[in-house]
């Protein structure tokens, strides 16, 4: 191989050079799982990116993992491929015509929960919290590396199958903060009110309920929620945690300073008390 030159270092913004893990801080992509076997039914992607350069190459990435992969170019075709399809994931741009990455995200979300993993081209926490906000389940900024993306999209992939799992074999709910958390039906009450949480902000919330007391760093929360198995992605962490704080109060979740988080004890003593041995 060495005879051979690298490709290009880029694709309109996305990195087409191998990841090395210690100069990208790319999630572990030695360790995802092969593609469907022969006769097993692929999962189906939607790519939502105007730049056809750009889609073109995550699709053909993707493709090659063995998914069916769709695209659309901008904003309201978006919207109108995933009613369609009905995807088990959506790769979508921030910026797009006719609607923008925000709205497209908050309009199939209304329709069904799907992963979401949103593409920015600004390192912006603004952006990355509205963008966590309406539903979207993680996000990367370009210029990125399509083993990366790859690597998120089968960690996504697998914690919706682990949520699945779960709620089929939960009838438990979980008491946190005075929010209660039905583990199988996926819904958070607060008194007489539905409060709507994404699917990452209610894993992320479960898991820490499940373990009243007990301190996550962000590398294991990233482990266990996300199912990423090294240490990016802490703002991610830390984004969802303000989310859930925002909708259910800012004592829902402790911050052991220099460790991580926590569910707070006091507050799970229902949870402890109804629902057996937590941990």
């Amino acid at each position: 191989m060495s005879g051979q030159r690298e490709p290009v270092g880029h694709l309109h913004g996305i990195s087409t050079r191998p990841a090395r893990l210690r100069e990208t801080g790319s999630l572990s992509w030695r360790a995802m799982p092969p593609a469907p076997a022969t006769g097993s039914p692929a999962r189906t992607i939607v790519v939502i990116e105007d730049e056809v350069s750009i889609a073109s190459a995550v699709a053909a990435r993707l493709r090659s993992e063995g998914f069916t992969v769709e695209i659309a170019t901008d904003g309201p075709d978006g919207v109108d491929l995933c009613e369609r399809v009905g995807p088990d994931l959506v790769v979508l741009d921030l910026m797009l015509p006719g609607l923008d990455g925000l709205e497209v995200c908050r309009r199939i979300q209304h329709e069904r929960p799907v992963p979401v993993l949103m593409l920015t081209a600004r390192d912006s926490e603004t952006d990355m919290v509205v963008g966590l906000a309406v539903g979207a389940d993680d996000y990367l900024t370009k210029p990125f590396s399509p083993r990366e993306l790859v690597a998120r999209v089968h960690a996504l992939l697998r914690r919706v199958e682990r949520a699945a799992t779960t709620a089929t074999n939960a009838g438990e709910t979980l008491s946190v903060g005075g929010a209660e958390l039905d583990l199988a039906t996926r819904r958070v009450r607060r008194g007489d009110d539905t409060v709507h949480l994404t699917p990452t902000e209610f894993d992320l919330l479960a898991h820490l309920a499940s373990h009243p007391g007990q301190v996550f760093t962000r590398e294991q929360l990233l482990v266990h929620v996300w199912g990423y198995h090294d240490g990016s992605g802490a703002r991610t962490v830390d984004s969802h945690v303000r989310a859930v704080r925002r909708k259910l109060g800012p004592d829902i979740i402790r911050t052991v300073h220099g460790v991580g988080y926590a569910a707070d004890d006091a507050a799970l003593s229902a949870a402890s008390r109804g629902a057996g041995d937590p941990s």
